[in-house]
């Protein structure tokens, strides 16, 4: 415990150190970390208040933006984007019924409800009180589990290492929607996407098509742009334009003496299971959500309210959805597994800085690894201090209209794209993986597995290619008796997708006895 303090001590001391910067030519010292927390809290909140945007499309956008900025300020930014986009999606989603995040749609069910009843106000602060609290406690859950484990994983090799991605991405097309076998393709699309360029051993191209342009691979930023920015803009412009904003209903906003007692037990029952979902690969802040929902429902001695306006139905899912956020954050910084799509992005922010991500990070660099940590609390403050008196702010952006928003967000990524690497070819093969994305919507095909393989691929080649070096060409290696880590890993991995599968083959026996009785 006293070297948790020491440890979280050395993170305090990063964030609020004074830098020397050069804004608009003007020499100042300023808190550079701090001011890099707030901008991100900030634009998290504002992507999570209006509708259509997402965390997932806003890292992928500004990633250029990261190349100027040390490391710790640039994943500082980032994460705060992703926490602050689940304290805003419940702005829109009490006000609107439109939830601005995917983890905000149980939020929808009752917390619009009470808006139409007039207590707006009282349902707006219970999300942000439980999203403080459960923030708090999740960045020390990752302050307390994420030094034993980052230790446990300093020793795996590259056979442990290839088997854990497997189970990452197993996890991933277990917990997406819909069908499995559209998820295990979108992987093994993202794998093979991930293996196109110049091959590291031999030097030759592949999968390149004879395009000069493609021989350093393709762009993770073209990619992320496509697939989620220009994608989720298409599918936006389809949505009726018409929102009804309860802007005069917004009064009173601290809850009463009986609602501090209805939630104060949601929003604990909140912040364990949001915890416990968060740390587990492909969960987060989604499940979390719904299952924290999910329980308070069939708990609550007021059940019978739930959809209707129970204030429980908005601090259950608020308070686990930001546990899950931030506790998503362990397997990222110990082992190096983005466990969803914007721990993924996350990952690439790394790549960008020069940064392997795993284990070693915490050992080799303590202040970028206990900053971001340290930094999780002071973004929770700030969200506090900053959501409730911006209210009014919030909902005027709620009615500016998506047509005027969009051409400014395609020019942003247009520009951000070509700037990395100053090739038009870059902005054609974004529009392209954008139209993709599009397809991919309408096929009922989640593009967060084509991510995750996307950024593992290069990682499992070099462990696999690595291990059967050491293994002198043994494919048992991986299942050895000697290596019970990475043999434990896979067997997760087979028994995740048996538990997955046995209820698809269900349904088709049952379909065809069902079609030869019917014969």
């Amino acid at each position: 415990m006293e070297a948790m303090f020491t440890n979280l001590g050395i993170g305090f001391t990063e964030v609020f150190k004074l830098q020397a910067v050069t804004i608009a030519g003007v020499s100042m010292t300023l808190p550079f970390n701090i001011l890099m927390c707030l901008i991100g809290v900030i634009l998290g909140t504002l992507i999570g208040v209006l509708p259509g945007i997402g965390p997932v499309a806003t890292i992928a956008m500004l990633l250029p933006v990261t190349f100027n900025l040390s490391p710790i300020a640039a994943l500082i930014m980032l994460a705060g984007i992703y926490y602050g986009a689940q304290y805003g999606g419940s702005t829109s989603a009490i006000l609107v019924n439109l939830p601005g995040e995917s983890s905000s749609v149980v939020t929808c069910l009752d917390g619009y409800q009470m808006a139409r009843r007039g207590r707006a106000g009282p349902a707006l602060a219970t999300a942000a009180i439980g999203s403080f609290f459960a923030g708090c406690v999740a960045t020390l859950v990752v302050a307390m589990f994420a030094p034993p484990l980052a230790e446990v994983a300093l020793k795996f090799g590259p056979a442990e290492y290839f088997s854990l991605m497997v189970l990452g991405l197993v996890s991933s097309v277990v917990l997406a929607s819909g069908s499995l076998v559209k998820a295990i393709g979108m992987v093994i699309l993202g794998l093979l996407l991930g293996l196109a360029g110049t091959d590291v051993n031999s030097g030759v191209l592949r999968f390149s098509f004879g395009l000069a342009e493609m021989a350093d691979g393709i762009g993770f930023f073209t990619v992320a742009m496509g697939m989620f920015g220009i994608a989720e803009i298409i599918s936006n412009l389809e949505q009726k334009e018409h929102r009804e904003v309860f802007t005069d209903k917004v009064s009173h906003l601290w809850p009463t003496a009986d609602d501090f007692r209805r939630i104060f037990g949601p929003i604990l029952r909140g912040t364990i299971f949001g915890c416990c979902l968060g740390i587990l690969p492909g969960g987060g802040a989604l499940l979390s959500s719904f299952g924290a929902y999910t329980i308070e429902k069939k708990i609550s001695r007021n059940s019978r309210e739930f959809g209707k306006g129970a204030i429980e139905g908005v601090a259950a899912p608020e308070s686990a959805n930001n546990a899950g956020a931030q506790t998503s954050f362990i397997p990222l910084l110990t082992l190096g597994i983005p466990s969803n799509a914007v721990m993924a992005l996350m990952i690439g922010a790394m790549m960008i800085q020069g940064i392997a991500p795993g284990p070693q990070v915490m050992t080799e660099r303590p202040q970028l690894f206990w900053g971001m940590i340290a930094s999780m609390w002071v973004g929770n403050l700030m969200l506090v201090l900053l959501n409730l008196p911006m209210i009014g702010v919030w909902i005027k952006l709620l009615t500016v209209p998506y047509r005027i928003l969009y051409p400014s967000i395609l020019v942003f990524m247009s520009v951000g794209v070509f700037s990395i690497s100053n090739q038009p070819f870059d902005c054609f093969l974004m529009a392209l993986f954008g139209l993709f994305g599009y397809v991919c919507v309408k096929l009922e095909c989640e593009p967060a597995p084509l991510i995750l393989g996307f950024i593992l691929g290069p990682l499992m080649e070099e462990n696999l290619r690595r291990a059967m070096l050491l293994s002198r060409g043994d494919p048992f290696v991986f299942i050895s008796p000697s290596k019970p880590i990475s043999l434990g890993f896979l067997i997760a991995s087979a028994l995740l997708l048996i538990v997955i599968a046995l209820p698809a083959l269900r349904k088709k026996r049952d379909e065809a006895f069902a079609g030869e009785e019917h014969g």
